[in-house]
């Protein structure tokens, strides 16, 4: 009914390697992945052989020097496949626009290209335990000691966080400053009393190495500040609508690949001598599902192409967030439910569907921060 209009035939043809890419090297070990909580490292060297890193970053940094949406081509086929473990997205398209868009020239030429080759893994550290959403709240201190910042604190919940070589550090340089005082830094993983915490036992996400990380009296030179010290809390506003706009085009992908597993099944299995799919409440569910499927979609490529002009605003980014990852798990409940019992073994991907959505509505902002967002741009900041 509705075709997409904002990929080009490059970006299909970019499609069909990422597929085949996904289908040999991502597919068959996710399982394993999901039981030893990270995925191999492997896997990361062999997708920056094939492209599938730092798409957008300029050839002269190691990148494809293409656009955005070849980035997004990427994260469609690992969410259609239901393939969670990877954080390539976080890695290309919000840890390494940080270091090309802020930080120095001596920073870009020495870790760009190691990311886009996946020999070096990027992660974001802003959550800590007393501060989630409230970025403004973090406690992690950087202080500057002559030529280095000296820092100490912790992190939690960070996607990347036990594979990572580098990470941007979200940290207060000014503790007396507030959001005034927060800087971004650079903290390669090998830096004296760094330390990567335990694998975080999550819910979904299973083969996502998401991790707690400590600092203590770590040393860095104060070339690896990002930006200008006491930017930092707006270099991250700056980002998030574009780490918010990963969300709902992995949500888009998600929802459309979850309702043909399920009408597959539907199809196929019988019940009351004749098959799901026959029953009229199956078929009204699905007519729900599928056009919650398509206005999805349809909104998120809209906000994508505002994207790629410059257009998408912070309140566009939270209402996109905020609509998908609830519409996702709204849908992937209603889904789960036709499968009846073989919905819940984690062996059925429509299983894992389930409980890896619900972090959506969580991470990049709660759906209660995006409502806030949202509600004082409609009453005017009143």
């Amino acid at each position: 009914m509705f075709k997409r209009t904002i990929y080009s035939e490059d970006h299909e043809m970019f499609r069909d390697q990422v597929r085949r890419f996904v289908e040999a090297e991502i597919t068959p070990h996710h399982a394993t992945w999901e039981k030893e909580g990270r995925v191999s490292r492997e896997a990361w060297r062999k997708a920056g052989e094939n492209g599938l890193l730092c798409a957008a970053i300029p050839e002269e940094f190691g990148g494809a020097g293409a656009d955005f949406l070849f980035s997004m081509v990427v994260m469609e086929e690992l969410a259609r496949a239901g393939a969670m473990g990877p954080g390539f997205s976080l890695h290309s398209d919000i840890v390494a626009p940080y270091i090309f868009h802020y930080g120095t020239e001596e920073l870009k030429r020495e870790w760009l290209p190691k990311m886009a080759a996946g020999e070096a893994i990027g992660a974001i550290a802003m959550t800590e335990p007393a501060a989630g959403s409230d970025v403004q709240g973090i406690k992690t201190t950087a202080i500057r000691d002559g030529d280095d910042y000296i820092i100490n604190g912790q992190k939690v919940f960070i996607t990347n966080g036990g594979n990572c070589d580098i990470l941007i550090l979200a940290c207060k340089t000014d503790p007396s400053q507030g959001a005034k005082g927060t800087s971004l830094i650079l903290v390669p993983a090998d830096t004296p009393g760094f330390r990567k915490g335990k694998l975080l036992e999550k819910v979904g996400w299973k083969a996502q190495d998401t991790a707690e990380l400590f600092f203590e009296d770590v040393r860095v030179p104060a070339g690896n500040l990002i930006g200008a010290e006491g930017r930092g809390f707006y270099q991250l506003m700056e980002q998030l609508p574009q780490e918010r706009l990963l969300q709902c085009v992995r949500a888009a992908a998600a929802l459309e690949a979850a309702l043909d597993w399920t009408v597959e099944h539907v199809t196929e299995r019988k019940a009351f001598g004749k098959t799901i799919g026959d029953f009229q409440n199956t078929r009204f569910k699905l007519a729900e599902i599928k056009s919650q499927a398509v206005l999805m979609r349809v909104f998120t490529d809209r906000c994508l192409e505002m994207h790629v002009a410059g257009e998408l605003d912070a309140v566009d980014a939270a209402m996109a967030k905020m609509v998908t990852s609830e519409t996702l798990c709204r849908c992937l409940d209603d889904l789960l439910q036709m499968f009846g019992g073989y919905g819940y073994m984690w062996e059925y991907p429509i299983a894992r569907a389930w409980a890896d959505a619900r972090v959506g509505r969580i991470a990049g902002g709660t759906g209660e921060i995006m409502r806030e967002i949202i509600g004082r741009q409609v009453t005017g900041g009143r």
